[in-house]
């Protein structure tokens, strides 16, 4: 019995049809993320990284990101349950301020870092910056005893140091899964157990493929995720998963890495184009002629000295009129090229670079040259991106840091929190804050106050939260700064 064929059938008809011309040799394969991303990661993050450092389009991505999302660094705003660990307002807001000190004293200076080089801002931009390059960045929690209160050091560990020992074990075709003994695996520097849950990082002392003229030896060391008698993490993944079982990060210009360079080729060639047309002006050529004198009679032993003493004899300025010898024309270059469709087909290209990667045009070139609803609106859509990777960044980095440390000041007594240590629950009612950056940027500063005043009288922000995103300031310190220039203003009236 002949097996008939059903057209119009859901995708048979549309993406899934193997016999139109255009579809017909276009089989892509989909796999798990191991296959798609570990197997295909290394040589990502190599040509990502290099687009970041060497491509414009690419640094300005990266850039426009860790600018607008973490800044000159998200800043600590404790924000506890008062009426569930009751605390009046007044206690409420001087352990706020207090804690804000204790963290502002191990933030702000250098003991934050394990190799005292950073402050705490400064490893946050580090920190994002290398996930965006390298699609994740981890961060080990260290101890070191000094004089100092704080013994939490943070040492960061770029993503080319996690990866897989290469001595001792079985490993698959590149290199991307090894199998242990104990029956755990390794893939891609992660060290994950039967069920899947994650143990431990694998970190060598350099990068695999790192020169180095010394002859030292590649060692890596094993490093538990979570520690054996706290329970608690040691080892943090910045990293923004977008698939199941997916172990490693992925390179924020993976996507648009064909693009970009392609692009970055064009404006190469067509700028070399340019350089080389400037070059050219005039052109002395030497053939017969009707009037004018004889060349040949001035220097007739010597034509080519002949036409070298013309071109330094004869030159262009303001003018300037001559005659030339008889057999000598001058020609002009044709310095016409097709740059005049330059612009509008680099703009094309970067707007479908800047979908990809969620960014308005206008935002990641920085070209506001339209009107204020325009850029409002290019703004307002680059405002989400930013939100969705500064609540990762939050999630995955300062949270955890913030706990880290806020466990060490409770347990010195520096800072006060009953029943921290006793209820999960307690301890996450002192846990709750804010992280805000730096003061927005105000494209009219009128219409911009007045949104944050209606947004306060609707009930649907408050006056700290407004002072800290429009000004990156405590509204409690502006209270305080502002009674001590009211109190000097009515001192000096009284003079």
């Amino acid at each position: 019995m002949k097996k008939r064929r059903y057209l119009n059938s859901g995708y048979s008809e549309g993406g899934a049809n193997r016999s139109k011309p255009s579809l017909k040799t276009y089989l892509p394969s989909h796999f798990s993320a191991k296959s798609d991303i570990e197997l295909n990661l290394g040589i990502l993050r190599d040509r990502a990284a290099d687009l970041v450092v060497n491509s414009p389009l690419g640094s300005a991505a990266v850039a426009t990101l860790t600018s607008n999302v973490v800044g000159s660094g998200l800043k600590l705003f404790p924000r506890i349950k008062s009426r569930e660990l009751g605390l009046s307002p007044d206690e409420t807001v001087d352990w706020c301020r207090r804690t804000k000190q204790e963290f502002s004293l191990w933030a702000d200076g250098l003991n934050c870092d394990y190799y005292r080089r950073n402050n705490f801002a400064s490893l946050q931009r580090i920190a994002f910056q290398s996930y965006l390059t390298d699609g994740d960045c981890f961060c080990i929690f260290r101890r070191r005893a000094a004089k100092f209160p704080y013994t939490l050091r943070l040492q960061l560990i770029e993503a080319g140091r996690v990866s897989n020992p290469q001595t001792g074990l079985t490993t698959l075709p590149y290199n991307v899964e090894v199998f242990l003994s104990n029956g755990n695996r390794i893939i891609n520097g992660i060290e994950i157990d039967k069920t899947g849950q994650f143990q431990a990082v694998w970190v060598s002392n350099r990068v695999s493929n790192e020169f180095l003229t010394n002859g030292e030896l590649i060692e890596w060391q094993r490093v538990k995720i979570y520690g054996d008698k706290t329970g608690k993490r040691n080892v943090l993944q910045i990293c923004a998963d977008t698939r199941t079982e997916q172990f490693r990060g992925v390179p924020l210009l993976a996507p648009v890495i064909e693009s970009i360079k392609q692009l970055a080729r064009y404006a190469d060639a067509e700028l070399t184009s340019s350089i080389i047309k400037s070059f050219f002006s005039i052109f002395f050529t030497q053939g017969a002629a009707s009037s004018g004198y004889d060349l040949n009679q001035i220097l007739p032993e010597d034509t080519e000295s002949a036409m070298e003493q013309v071109m330094q004899d004869y030159k262009l300025g303001a003018g300037t009129i001559t005659s030339l010898p008889r057999g000598v024309d001058v020609k002009a270059v044709d310095r016409s090229n097709a740059q005049d469709t330059f612009e509008p087909f680099v703009s094309a290209f970067i707007k479908m670079i800047g979908a990809a990667l969620n960014l308005p045009y206008e935002v990641l070139l920085k070209n506001f040259q339209s009107s204020y609803s325009a850029s409002r609106a290019a703004i307002l859509q680059a405002e989400t991106e930013f939100r969705q990777r500064r609540a990762m960044f939050i999630e995955d980095f300062l949270k955890p840091v913030y706990e880290n440390f806020m466990t060490e000041a409770v347990a010195l007594g520096r800072i006060k929190a009953e029943g921290y240590f006793e209820d999960e629950l307690k301890k996450s009612l002192w846990l709750e804050a804010d992280w805000i950056n730096e003061g927005s940027h105000l494209l009219d500063v009128t219409k911009e106050l007045q949104g944050a005043q209606m947004r306060i009288e609707l009930g649907l922000s408050n006056r700290q939260m407004e002072a800290a995103q429009l000004c990156g300031l405590d509204f409690y310190d502006n209270i305080e700064q502002l009674k001590i220039e009211e109190q000097l203003l009515n001192e000096r009236a009284d003079l």
